[in-house]
């Protein structure tokens, strides 16, 4: 089967065929690093994360680019109530931004490049579009000529005119078009800048992702990813500059996520309900986060309550559960866990491979049609309820045991639903089994002392002991 995309510049879903076999290149805008990630940053940060995954999964290599605007207003504002530098906020926030990923379970791009790490390249970028007469210079700024570039809108579908005030730097009578968008903004007295040829200034907001994506994926990317809001005026003032300059697509297939909610209600600054990744990871495990991420339709609304919220955490609770019965089943046989396969593991049984299969068809069949996880998670809870099946009969073998618990960690290569072992703060399993055999024989030798302390150990790490026909098993809450 082959992977399909919604292409929100043909509005029609399209079998994908990237420009050079086995081969990505996907470039996705990243956060203006002026404060910490909220939930709707991080919505396209995981998709995205699953989308990068899911396609190496499958064989892909994918050179994944994710920018940091690290000069903006935003950033000027910002350095100015710290009373200290743009560079400054730009190090805080990135740190913070990378941290809160990782204890997201997202893999790292293979590029982050910063804007003020490529002032000279986005300065010759801008100086191509004026020598081709397609950008003029006003009083220090440089701006795009809209009306020189026929499909400007083509991206958006929308009316531009109307859609004008969507667009950060507002119209001036410098303009020569009310459409016309910067390219280079001049420096205001005290504001950090770099030269060029039209004075002192930094670049605006577009041109940033232009050229970086340009410089590191050439001048046609495979996909190109972000928000919905960044359709119109981001992406399409890409498209216009990038596309004038080049004469070539800017790129083959565009995704676009949607809005996230808070309880119903657009999540903005003048309501005070945004919520972000660095608090929430306070209440919430990072697995329940990505689920609720998962479990709608990336190019639906999605709605953060604390409703939903738990119930991501209930329904991790039971795959995770899963998992952990399955390696200790295996423990109990002397079995250890097959390395996760891109076929489904045969289990000996033919009636379970059967099944086995026609759960990951499902799977891949759902994520190879613009990477629905939410059917794709239906079908890894059909997997779960098969596992929990074969683990009530006494006599499943280590094979099936393996087979169901291998396919089970292929789902998670994509997904990254289950925990990591090196999580902050949590033993590792090979530790808390050791703990748990140590207190067997303590209470064995009626060493109750020691017994307990192991006991209040695990509890302090969240992990839950029940015993079983087969043993003492162990989960974390």
């Amino acid at each position: 089967m082959t992977v399909s995309i919604y292409n929100t510049m043909t509005r029609a879903q399209e079998a994908f065929k990237p420009q050079q076999p086995g081969q990505v290149k996907m470039y996705v805008c990243g956060p203006t690093v002026y404060d910490y990630i909220h939930i709707g940053n991080a919505r396209p940060v995981i998709f995205f994360d699953v989308v990068r995954r899911y396609l190496e999964v499958t064989g892909y290599e994918v050179n994944y680019i994710v920018n940091f605007t690290d000069v903006d207003d935003k950033l000027i504002r910002k350095a100015e109530q710290l009373g200290t530098t743009v560079p400054e906020v730009a190090d805080t926030f990135i740190a913070a931004f990378n941290e809160d990923i990782e204890a997201l379970g997202v893999h790292k791009a293979t590029r982050n490049p910063r804007v003020t790490d490529h002032i000279p390249l986005i300065v010759s970028f801008i100086q191509g579009l004026v020598d081709k007469g397609i950008a003029y210079e006003s009083a220090g700024d440089v701006y795009f000529r809209t009306n020189q570039f026929e499909a400007y809108g083509k991206l958006s579908h929308q009316n531009t005119e109307e859609l004008q005030l969507g667009i950060r730097i507002e119209i001036d009578e410098r303009k020569q078009h009310a459409q016309d968008f910067v390219l280079w903004k001049s420096a205001k007295p005290g504001e950090i800048h770099w030269s060029s040829p039209w004075g002192n200034g930094r670049p605006g907001w577009h041109i940033e992702c232009s050229a970086m994506a340009r410089e590191y994926l050439g001048d046609t990317l495979d996909i190109h990813g972000g928000g919905h809001d960044l359709q119109f005026p981001h992406h399409e003032c890409e498209v216009a500059q990038s596309e004038s300059l080049t004469g070539k697509p800017l790129a083959n297939y565009w995704m676009h996520n949607g809005y996230v909610h808070i309880n119903n209600e657009k999540m903005s600054k003048s309501l005070g309900n945004g919520i972000t990744v660095r608090e929430l990871l306070k209440r919430t495990k990072p697995q329940a986060i990505r689920y609720f991420v998962l479990a709608t339709h990336y190019r639906s609304p999605l709605n953060f309550s604390d409703d939903t919220i738990a119930q991501a955490e209930n329904s991790v609770e039971r795959i995770v559960n899963c998992a952990g019965n399955l390696l200790h089943r295996l423990s109990v046989l002397g079995e250890k866990p097959l390395e996760p396969q891109q076929a489904v593991a045969a289990s000996g049984n033919d009636a379970l491979d059967a099944r086995l299969a026609a759960i990951a068809g499902q799977f891949a069949a759902k994520m190879n049609d613009d990477f629905n996880t939410p059917d794709a998670i239906t079908a890894l809870f059909d997997l779960v309820s098969e596992a929990n099946g074969a683990m009530q009969r006494q006599d499943a073998s280590a094979a099936e045991l393996q087979a169901l618990l291998a396919l089970l960690e292929q789902f998670d290569r994509t997904l990254g639903l289950l925990p990591r072992a090196d999580e902050a703060g949590e033993l590792l399993d090979e530790q808390i089994e050791k703990l748990i055999v140590e207190r067997t024989e303590a209470r064995q030798a009626k060493n109750w002392a020691r017994a307990d302390e192991i006991r209040d150990l695990l509890a302090a790490d969240n992990i839950v002991l029940e015993d079983t026909p087969q043993g003492i098993k162990w989960r974390r809450k």
